[in-house]
């Protein structure tokens, strides 16, 4: 049996194609009896619309672009993982789907994105991975782009349109639990690559401890995000009298752990961030970043945008969680 369309359906109830489109996108245009009848013979033969034509008249796709995350590390890279994961499933949940596309660069990833809405592939987009002085969100905003972004504008004029994890926050609430627990010399294991995130986490460290320039500068060591260098790294500040440590990521965190347990230390001396699995395996206490929370209010700021292009929104910071742990048996 053949599928039926709008054009067999004309023939059969001798009316136009016009009137079955109007019968199911503006019923009060057709008169009662006529389109009583059209509805009849569409529900006995099955006939669906065709979902890239109703995109079409609606200018909507019920769908939103993002880009492959960068690849990282195996630990590490369980945060977007998470992320990802949470936005597909709340988007479907409000009718929406998530279009996933590689690239390179920030500039084709924007191309890219500009493509997808202008041929009405999308109908926003999420943006991650923010950095300093990050010209997508500008981009986006003149190609008419609705978009709402994991990570706020580092550097560059606040749009409103993110949400982000307090990092600054965080490693304060790590510190101030560290030096509860007895220790005075608690330093920080933070990145070498520049990022604004591992920047503001070290803030919050310092801050928290009422550190003075010099005393930061002798308590913090930033490498790459490796265990090997976390390893490294915690060696170098032990040997500078540091007794505890907050670590910007679950990473350093294991190497800092390889550290002190071939020492006799105790876990529960470090802190790190984004209590990943590792860390939960291993006991190793962390900052649980709330990648559901951040991940529905950047999903509400796109629908937002959607229902209203000149909706105004204002960044939101979202507090992560300490998670305490006292130790594992996997490690005695």
């Amino acid at each position: 049996m053949n599928k039926p369309t709008l054009a067999s359906l004309a023939a059969e109830l001798n009316v136009s194609r016009q009137t079955i489109s109007n019968v199911i996108n503006f019923p009060d245009r057709v008169r009662p009896e006529t389109r009583a009848r059209v509805q009849e013979a569409i529900e006995r033969s099955g006939y669906r619309p065709s979902a890239a034509a109703r995109a079409l008249r609606n200018q909507r796709a019920n769908a939103l672009g993002l880009r492959l995350s960068n690849p990282r590390n195996g630990i590490s890279g369980s945060i977007m993982d998470a992320f990802t994961h949470s936005l597909v499933e709340r988007a479907d949940q409000s009718g929406y789907r998530i279009v996933l596309f590689p690239a390179r660069t920030n500039e084709e990833e924007v191309d890219k994105l500009v493509e997808l809405r202008r041929t009405l592939a999308i109908d926003a987009c999420i943006l991650t991975d923010t950095w300093l002085d990050d010209a997508r969100p500008a981009q986006l905003a003149e190609a008419s782009v609705p978009f709402a972004a994991f990570g706020r504008p580092w550097g560059a004029k606040d749009h409103g349109r993110w949400a982000d994890v307090d990092g600054r926050a965080g490693a304060a609430e790590a510190a101030a639990h560290l030096r509860a627990l007895g220790h005075e010399r608690i330093g920080y294991l933070g990145w070498s690559d520049g990022s604004p995130v591992g920047k503001d986490r070290r803030v919050g460290w310092a801050q928290a401890l009422c550190l003075s320039g010099d005393q930061e500068a002798e308590l913090a060591v930033e490498v790459e995000d490796t265990v090997d260098d976390g390893a490294a790294g915690m060696a170098e500040l032990l040997s500078r009298g540091a007794t505890a440590v907050v670590c910007a990521s679950d990473t350093l965190s294991l190497g800092a752990f390889t550290v002190i347990r071939r020492r006799g230390g105790s876990r529960q001396c470090i802190i790190g961030f984004d209590n990943t699995p590792v860390a939960r395996e291993l006991g190793l206490s962390s900052m649980a970043q709330p990648v559901d929370e951040v991940a529905a209010t950047v999903l509400d700021m796109v629908l937002a945008q959607i229902a209203d292009p000149a909706v105004e929104l204002e960044g939101v910071l979202i507090a992560p969680a300490l998670v305490a742990r006292q130790g594992s048996a996997l490690t005695g």
